[in-house]
Formats: structure tokens, C-alpha cells, sequence
């Protein structure tokens, strides 16, 4: 080793800072100073003495006190000021662009969701003040709190009406998830959206009165009603006057007068009934296992049967088979050789709404997953453990049978409500109807004014089901609201009207003569509103097993598609997510569908 004294030190460093400064002042070039065990790279710009631009220096190592390797790098040519390459010259190439623009969409997206979200729940948890009631306005009633009265709420403008809301239930259910709460698949509070929600977001006040139509009278205008309060423990009756009515009131279940059927049948209609219908398939089970019972007796009680082929009935069956294959197999294995799922239709098909494709795709499923369905068979009589059949051979010939069941399900149609039967009485014109409030093309009750009807009480050419009777809210809303409008245009043409009467100045009469014009051009438009057309989007059911059947239209009914399977089955989900309501309710069914899917259907009685 040579050991040097620090003045030597000192003369050798002078000595490379001499060489460094006269390399720099021949060629003023980046230079690149690499140490031999390191990479790291730094640069500084120096200034050169001749006057030149600055130029960068890379060092790829600190300055210390040993041997250095200086590299001098090419400069550009043509250009005065210019960023001179590092020890690769070649720019590194551009990859994955694709892959970060979708990070940064997906990003930008997830920030945009989540504000909205936040605005939206803070939105609807803050309702603005309304304006008081005006006695100046019309009061417009509405009965019922169903698919037609809610729509026509949703899409009213409140500011001119003073809207009264009467209904025995105070929220509006999502009736196509309501065989999924039979078997706790969705829970019953998340397809419930309560009316307050709805009618405090609205610009006036919303009377609303939790209580039952008993009786309309047409030529007093006024609705009398029954408040069935269990604090009161009696029954209180009230009239209410209106203006405008609107009859939205929904039907009943309807029994075909066959005997039995409301003693001992389970519908599935309201909540009430899906949560009863809930407790007595686990009643059943737990009955069937209990000690010392008899062959015969678990068979009749693990015998499910649903009478009705329609979409309700296809989809409780369906529901039915999911709780019985996923969950109950599983934590109660005794049943598994016994529990059974019949469906009853007196029709030749299931489903008779749905193309023959359908049709029988969706009778193939039900067989795959061991649920028998008997067409062309009715009921004829129900007790409390059995039904009376009338089935019909393929010969024409008819066969009584009986069908031993634990839980019966009557899916099978509506039936006119009282209130109902009692205007149609009144009224001359519906002296004929069977099916409901016979109404014209702009859903006024024939015999009236001023009286419409809308959903399942009323009887037009279409059927009776959840998209026809918002479609009908939603051209009744449109209708009061331009009815307001044309009311408003025709007070402002009779105060012109008067002032041209008054006006004694050629060209005050001239502007107001013009103003009549153009308000009356407007007021020709609003009442251009087209009779109510009901345009059919397709049918859903769900059948079980994660499949589902659609029958859809499109661009107004000018493509038709059928189709079935699993990949439906998500369209049918997206589909009523998309349907629900409020956005509440939305994420409430998508969270039950994932805490499901991830920890089963509970199997409490309760």
C-alpha cells in the first residue's frame, strides 16, 4: 500500500479538477462519471465558460477519492439548447398504454360513483321544505299506494294540486321479489320503499292518511274511509272531498268461489303472505322430523303444492327448489328422499304469456330439478290437508283425484276489491263489467268526471300486471301535470283578455294581441297529448336453479327475442335491480343477493 501525506492528496485532487475544468473548456459536452460499484445516477448542469448553453453532466457515482472513468457523450448538433441522452440513447418504448388508460378510467369512475352515491343518499336523507297547501289549487285524491299510484306520484308536479294519499299500507312493495322473501333469498324490508320517503321529496305538502276506501261516492265527490288502528282498537270513519279522484286501489286474490281456498291457503300477494308462507315450509320440516312420525304423514307434510302457472307461481316453485337444494339438504339432511314440489295449472301450459320455446324450456328445467307440474288439472275443493283434482286425460276423458299437501300456495289470479264492486254499481255504464272500472282511452271512468282508474282495478285490453300499471301512472302524471298547465294558460289568456277589453292604445293592443297568439299556440300544444298506449317491453320469470326465461321487445316491438339459461338469469337480476325504485332499496336486494350467495338461506322458523 502507498501511503500518501495530505499535501500529496491534495496535489493529486488539484490535478483531476485541472483535467476535468480543461475537458469541459475543450469540448463542453455532458460527461458521464462511473464509479465502479455503483449505479446511481446523478446530474447537474454546468455552465459552459465559452458562452454556450448549459449542458448536463450524469454522474452515476458520488466524487470520491479513488480512480474514475470519464466518458464524454455525443451533443446534438443543430440544436442551441438540447437535453443531452444517458448512457442509453435509445428513449425506453411506451408499453401497456392500454392496460393505464383502463386503470385510470376505472379509477375516474370509481371517484365519479362515489360521489354521486354520497350526494344521492344525503340527498334523500335531506328533504327540502315544501310549500303549505293552497286553497286556490284543486285537490287531487289517489288511492292506493301500488305500482299506479306510485308511478303517478314519482312523476307528478305537486306545486299544482293539493294531493291527498290514501292507502292501508304505508310503503310501496316490489312485487316481482316478492316470492324470493318466501325463502329468505331477500329480505322483506328491502323491497319495501316507504310512501313518506316519496311524498316529502315533493315541491307542496303530500296529505297522507294510512286507512282503507270503504265507499266512493261519484255525485258528492267525496271518498269515505276506515282507519283500522291498532292503538285505537276501534274503527274510525271519515269522509274526504276531492276534486280529482284517482282509483288505484288494486284487486284480490281471486278464489273461483271453490271452497277451502281462504281457509287454508297461503297467497302471495303482500308481505304478510310471503312471511307466512315463510314460517310454514319451515313449520312443515321441522313437524316432519319430529320423533315417532308416521311415513304417510312426512310425505303429506313435505308435499309442497302451488296452484297457478303464471309468472308468481313459476317463481316461488323455482325459489322453492333453490332453498330445498342449497340450503335445507344440507342442515337437515332427513328430508332429502321426501321433500317434493308440485304445480297445479287447469291450463294446457305454464306460463301462457311466454312464446312455446319458452314454454317448454321451461317445462324441461322443472323436470330436470324434480318439480312436477300437472296441467289441465283444477281444483275443485280444498280441507286442510288435501285437494280435490279434476284432471283432464289426453282422450278428453276427466279423472278426480286427491293431493295430499303440507303447504298449499294459491298463485292463480285477481279478484274485484269491494269498494270497487260498489261504484261499479253506481255507475250505469259498468253495470256489465266483471273485471273492473271500465275506463276510455284517457283512463276516466266511464259515467264520471273527473274519476280515474288505473293497475289492476281497472278493466282495459290489456293484462293486469306491474308494467302496465306503471306505464299508466306515468301517462296520468303527465296528463295532470298538462292539465295544470292549460288551466294556468287559460287564466293568463282571460286577464289579457280583459286588459285588451281596457286598452285604448293601438300599440298596447297590438302587444296584447300578439301575447294571445303565442299563448294560444302553446295551449294548442299541451292538449295535443295522445290517448294512453301501452308499449310491451317482455316478460321475465324467474325457474329455478340460476335460470331464468325473457320474452323481450325492442325498439317498440320491432325485434322479439326468447331466450333461457343462466346468462338470462343475470339479465333478469340486472333487470329488477334496475326496476326497483329508490336507490336504497337497490343496494339493500343487491347486498341480501350477495350475503346469500356467500352464507346461505337461513333456516330459522321465524
Amino acid at each position: 500500500m502507498v501511503l500518501r501525506t495530505p499535501s500529496a492528496a491534495f496535489a493529486a485532487a488539484s490535478s483531476r479538477r485541472s483535467i476535468l475544468q480543461s475537458t469541459i473548456h475543450s469540448s463542453p459536452r455532458s460527461l458521464l462519471i462511473r464509479r465502479p460499484q455503483s449505479s446511481s445516477l446523478y446530474t447537474f448542469p454546468l455552465q459552459s465558460l465559452r458562452g454556450r448553453q448549459s449542458q448536463q453532466i450524469q454522474i452515476q457515482s458520488p466524487l470520491r477519492q479513488q480512480t474514475r472513468r470519464i466518458t464524454n457523450l455525443s451533443e446534438p448538433k443543430n440544436e442551441a439548447s438540447s437535453t443531452v441522452a444517458t448512457a442509453n440513447p435509445v428513449a425506453p418504448k411506451k408499453r401497456f398504454r392500454a392496460l393505464r388508460f383502463i386503470w385510470r378510467l376505472t379509477w375516474l369512475s370509481a371517484v365519479g360513483g362515489m360521489a354521486y352515491l354520497t350526494y344521492h343518499i344525503y340527498d334523500s336523507k335531506h328533504p327540502p321544505e315544501q310549500l303549505p297547501a293552497d286553497p286556490s289549487k284543486k285537490t287531487l285524491v289517489v288511492l292506493g299506494s301500488g305500482w299506479g299510484s306510485v308511478s303517478l306520484l314519482k312523476k307528478l308536479d305537486t306545486e299544482n294540486y293539493n294531493l291527498v294519499v290514501i292507502s292501508p299500507r304505508n310503503f310501496f312493495l316490489f312485487t316481482p321479489l316478492l316470492p324470493s322473501c318466501t325463502t329468505g333469498t331477500i329480505e322483506h324490508r328491502s323491497i319495501m320503499e316507504p310512501l313518506r320517503h316519496i311524498i316529502r321529496h315533493k315541491k307542496r305538502a303530500v296529505k297522507y292518511y294510512e286507512a282503507e276506501a270503504t265507499k266512493i261516492d261519484a255525485e258528492r265527490r267525496v271518498v269515505k274511509i276506515n282507519d283500522f288502528s291498532d292503538v285505537k282498537g276501534s274503527v274510525s270513519e271519515t269522509e274526504v272531498p276531492f276534486d280529482y279522484l284517482v282509483v288505484g286501489v288494486g284487486a284480490e286474490n281471486a278464489t273461483f268461489g271453490i271452497p277451502g281456498v281462504k281457509e287454508h291457503a297461503c297467497f302471495l300477494k303482500e308481505i304478510g303472505d310471503a312471511q307466512q308462507i315463510r314460517k310454514k315450509v319451515m313449520d312443515c320440516i321441522e313437524t316432519a322430523t319430529f320423533k315417532d312420525q308416521s311415513e304417510a304423514e312426512k310425505e303429506r307434510l313435505l308435499h309442497m303444492v302451488v296452484v297457478g302457472g303464471g309468472p308468481t307461481g313459476i317463481e316461488f316453485a323455482g325459489e322453492l327448489h333453490d332453498f330445498f337444494e342449497e340450503d335445507l339438504r344440507k342442515w337437515v339432511p332427513d328430508i332429502t328422499d321426501k321433500f317434493k314440489v308440485t304445480l297445479v295449472e287447469a291450463l294446457p301450459n305454464v306460463l301462457p304469456m311466454f312464446s312455446k320455446a319458452l314454454i317448454e324450456y321451461t317445462e324441461k328445467t322443472f323436470k330436470d330439478e324434480n318439480i312436477s307440474v300437472r296441467t289441465k288439472t283444477m281444483v275443485k275443493k280444498v280441507t286442510d290437508k288435501n285437494i280435490d283434482v279434476e284432471v283432464t286425460q289426453p282422450d278428453g276423458t276427466k279423472v278426480k283425484e286427491s293431493i295430499d299437501y303440507g303447504l298449499l300456495v294459491w298463485a292463480t289470479g285477481n279478484a274485484v276489491r269491494n269498494v270497487v264492486r260498489d261504484l261499479m254499481n253506481q255507475l250505469p255504464p259498468q253495470k256489465n263489467s266483471r273485471r273492473g272500472l271500465v275506463v276510455n282511452d284517457y283512463l276516466v271512468v266511464d259515467g264520471t268526471e273527473g274519476i280515474w282508474a288505473l293497475g289492476d282495478c281497472s278493466a282495459t285490453k290489456y293484462a293486469p300486471t306491474a308494467q302496465v300499471a306503471s306505464q299508466q301512472g306515468n301517462f296520468l302524471a303527465r296528463l295532470f301535470n298538462s292539465m295544470a298547465k292549460t288551466q294556468a294558460i287559460e287564466e293568463d289568456l282571460y286577464n289579457l283578455d280583459q286588459q285588451m277589453q281596457a286598452a285604448t292604445n293601438e300599440d298596447e293592443k297590438a302587444r296584447l294581441n300578439a301575447e294571445i297568439n303565442l299563448k294560444g299556440r302553446s295551449m294548442s300544444k299541451i292538449k295535443q297529448l295522445s290517448p294512453f298506449e301501452y308499449s310491451h317491453q317482455g316478460s321475465l320469470a324467474y325457474i329455478g336453479a340460476d335460470r331464468a326465461v325473457a320474452d323481450l321487445n325492442w325498439f317498440g316491438g320491432a325485434i322479439s327475442s326468447a331466450t333461457g339459461g343462466e346468462l338470462t338469469y343475470i339479465f333478469w337480476r340486472s333487470a329488477y335491480v334496475s326496476m326497483v325504485f329508490s336507490l336504497r332499496n337497490r343496494i339493500l336486494v343487491l347486498t341480501d343477493w350477495l350475503k346469500t350467495k356467500a352464507f346461505g338461506r337461513d333456516v330459522s322458523r321465524e
